[in-house]
């Protein structure tokens, strides 16, 4: 028990931590609404299963040991964060007042956040550094400790990032209410993704 409360508190602090991941939730809220917002948060929490499965199975390890392959997926990451930007930059009237997400949209932001969060295999290779260091040693079964502590991480997840997207969306609501800043709501999205991009694809400073 004494593991598990440090492990949540170690969660939280690392979901509230500011990344791409929660700035996306943030820019989906206020650019689209509230849940778009949502949706981004499901769609990044539902990765979460993602990277633990491939934390227990130890494919992570194969990443972090190829500067090849991690290099390709971060690469891959980066140019679906691109095309996510340009998109939006070509729907702006997503942001009008009256034109909230429909079912449709919802499912591909959904579907746009689960990409993105596999396609960062720095999420991959955290989960593997992070997650083991709550297993107990003496445990048989340390895959299933490992799939249990992924989905602990999964559900603080989605109440972090729900509660970042109805603020979001709050903020956006009124933001789109204002005519002179309506029709930029989408353009500020499609360039803060354009730049997420950007900055997966540079070189990490050490």
């Amino acid at each position: 028990m004494t593991n598990l409360s440090v492990f949540l508190v170690s969660v939280v602090l690392v979901t509230v931590a500011p990344g791409p991941d929660i700035i996306q939730v943030l820019t989906r809220g206020v650019s689209q609404g509230r849940m778009a917002g949502l949706a981004a948060a499901a769609g990044f929490s539902t990765g979460c299963i993602f990277h633990t499965t491939l934390a227990a199975v130890g494919v992570s390890a194969l990443i972090r040991s190829s500067d090849v392959a991690f290099t390709l997926i971060k690469l891959a990451g980066a140019c679906y964060l691109i095309y996510i930007g340009i998109g939006s930059l070509r729907n702006r009237r997503a942001a009008l007042v009256g034109e909230p997400a429909g079912f449709d949209a919802l499912g591909a932001i959904y579907r746009q956040s689960i990409v993105a969060n596999i396609l960062n295999p720095k999420v991959t290779l955290f989960f593997l550094a992070f997650l083991p260091q709550f297993v107990s040693p003496a445990s048989a079964t340390p895959g299933l400790q490992l799939m249990g502590l992924g989905i602990i991480f999964m559900v603080v997840t989605i109440i972090i990032f729900g509660a970042v997207a109805i603020f979001a969306g709050l903020i956006g609501d009124w933001l789109r209410r204002r005519p002179a800043v309506a029709g930029r709501l989408q353009v500020l999205a499609g360039v803060t993704f354009i730049g997420l991009g950007i900055r997966v694809a540079l070189p990490d400073v050490r």
